[in-house]
């Protein structure tokens, strides 16, 4: 947990001065409202569209982000961090959201959301060898890590065998997504660790500015952005379910921002698998 942040707020909502319990309330909040919405919309898209363009999605889904924070009035003027320090955390970022969106075309819902619940160990582990993090934790908290991720996995093969909807290459994706999730929660604990006065905002941005173009290769190649624009563009609608969507996750990646920069990277990632 980490012991100093300087003028933390969401959505203006101060949190610095508040009990810590009132924090956690706060941002937890915003988190569940965020990807209650997400998984609905994208459980309505992936499987009863049947459209998965998780590489398309997420491109549109910066460009929304953009949006929307330009709306809570941050410029670049406001940035205390290089842009170079975001070229690790946007690439493991951009990386995470596509392969996380694409395995929806191969796992259903729930299994999809077992499966990225056990990020909390790869997190735990993964911040020993952060620079600037270098964060260790007690055996006791590892062993309880390990215990969560056991009935996670038992979860998640029990469903394999009853689900429809459950395939070799999802779980590869999402695993890909996984190995991606253990970095980035760090890198953006150790960019808070080093400069307190970085903000939510500022982090999201220049994640999301940097980000986009690690999109692109990965469309092209596999041709998604042509199949993608084209089925999109005879359902317009999907636009609207998409801008809805990364509204109520832009809730959602703002507060678990706040909760990492207040009680640290394996707390959040802990936090995050009760959904």
């Amino acid at each position: 947990m980490k012991g100093k942040e300087k003028g933390r707020a969401l959505f203006g909502i101060a949190l610095t001065e508040r009990p810590k319990w009132q924090q956690f309330l706060i941002c937890s909040s915003g988190f569940f409202f965020g990807y209650l919405v997400n998984g609905i919309c994208e459980e309505y898209v992936y499987n009863r569209l049947q459209f998965s363009y998780g590489w398309y999605f997420t491109f549109v889904q910066g460009f929304v982000y953009l949006g929307l924070i330009h709306l809570q009035g941050f410029t670049m003027k406001q940035m205390v961090n290089p842009w170079k320090t975001y070229v690790k955390l946007s690439a493991v970022l951009m990386g995470s959201q596509g392969l996380t969106k694409g395995s929806l075309a191969f796992l259903n819902y729930p299994a999809q959301l077992m499966f990225k619940s056990t990020k909390v160990l790869p997190v735990m582990i993964m911040g020993a060898f952060i620079p600037g993090l270098r964060r260790k934790y007690p055996a006791h908290e590892y062993i309880s890590a390990v215990l969560l991720v056991v009935g996670l996995i038992l979860f998640t093969l029990a469903d394999a065998q009853t689900s429809p909807n459950f395939s070799f290459i999802g779980v590869v994706m999402v695993s890909g997504a996984l190995v991606m999730d253990s970095f980035l929660g760090n890198l953006q604990e150790a960019i808070f660790t080093v400069n307190p006065e970085t903000t939510q905002m500022e982090m999201l941005f220049c994640s999301t500015v940097v980000g986009l173009p690690f999109l692109i290769p990965p469309m092209v190649l596999t041709g998604e952005l042509f199949i993608a624009w084209k089925s999109c563009y005879q359902h317009l609608y999907v636009y609207a379910v998409l801008v809805f969507e990364a509204m109520a996750t832009f809730v959602g990646q703002v507060s678990v921002l706040s909760l990492i920069a207040i009680f640290g990277a394996a707390t959040t990632a802990m936090f995050c698998s009760i959904r």
